[in-house]
């Protein structure tokens, strides 16, 4: 009998079209859950009969709970190298192994420009009025060129997003608690003395931070009040590093020209969110890191990660 493998989260129904399973074919069957697994339960009553597991970026915890309760499971292959919901110590007592793949951080940055784009200009609101029959042009654009970017976090995305910025005419100033002269001075940006004074001068802020102990809730409503009343908020980064009920009211007080964001407390995000209703809000449905060339490196590289675990040579172990 050939092994089984679960792919979690496959919303579009691409994680064998994108690539070629052939190699592992004669050894393993693959099926495909082209939702998300509401909880623990009903994840584990799904995966019960499963040897081998490929999950999305950091969208599905595997806590030491979950590995107790899937005895047959041996292999699990994470987008990525990096995996902050996976318990690595619970994966090895369980006889797990845990794989990952590259990951390209270009996506991200080019979807960060997108929100903050359509977010400036209007475009959604325009072309919905444009499709629908309403007025012709209801906004007034935001000018990019001569105004300040703010970056929350200089490294690999955040870098990226500050050329382009730079591209754009903007002032680049970014801070981050280890952010230092020579990495901003690398970039070619200014570095806040403080976190306040950038979110005080920036008419665009970004976050571009991973979530950990220092981050979590970073910007509360104190941070979210020094924002000028015409700044812009963008995070595609981790929800949790926005106060997320500070957000909505600063939204639905006025207090911020608007926000773009594509991660959220809840994914997929409940029909009843308010979120979903928000005023002065662009969101996105986390699709930062959702591009064919990464699809392919995930997938393609969960292929490999599968037949070098059947081969008894593992690759790319985490953590």
């Amino acid at each position: 009998m050939p092994l089984r493998c679960a792919v979690l989260d496959d919303f579009q129904q691409v994680a064998t079209e994108l690539v070629d399973w052939s190699p592992i074919a004669e050894d393993v069957e693959v099926v495909s859950f082209g939702f998300h697994f509401a909880d623990e339960d009903a994840l584990a009553a799904a995966l019960a009969e499963f040897d081998i597991v490929i999950t999305l970026r950091e969208r599905v915890p595997f806590p030491a709970s979950l590995f107790a309760r899937l005895p047959r499971l041996r292999l699990l292959v994470a987008s990525g190298m990096r995996n902050s919901v996976i318990d690595y110590a619970a994966a090895e007592a369980h006889g797990v192994t845990v794989c990952g793949t590259a990951s390209s951080s270009t996506p991200p940055v080019e979807l960060t420009w997108a929100l903050l784009l359509g977010l400036a200009r209007g475009v959604v609101e325009e072309h919905n009025h444009l499709r629908g029959g309403g007025p012709w042009q209801s906004t007034v654009g935001a000018d990019l060129h001569g105004r300040r970017l703010g970056l929350l976090g200089l490294g690999k995305i955040g870098g990226r997003v500050a050329q382009v910025g730079l591209a754009f005419g903007m002032h680049v100033s970014a801070w981050s608690q280890n952010l230092t002269e020579e990495r901003a001075e690398e970039v070619g940006v200014e570095k806040a003395a403080t976190k306040e004074e950038l979110l005080t001068r920036s008419d665009v802020v970004s976050v571009h931070l991973a979530l950990g102990d220092r981050t979590r809730g970073l910007l509360g409503a104190p941070e979210l009040a020094l924002l000028k009343p015409t700044a812009y908020l963008i995070n595609t980064s981790r929800a949790a590093i926005v106060d997320q009920d500070a957000l909505l009211a600063a939204l639905h007080a006025g207090r911020i020209a608007g926000a773009a964001v594509d991660v959220f407390d809840t994914e997929p995000l409940p029909a009843d969110h308010p979120m979903r209703t928000a005023p002065r809000l662009l969101a996105t449905p986390h699709l930062g890191y959702v591009t064919q060339a990464n699809y392919r490196t995930y997938y393609g590289q969960a292929v490999e990660n599968i037949k070098a675990f059947l081969a008894g040579s593992p690759v790319r172990q985490l953590p």
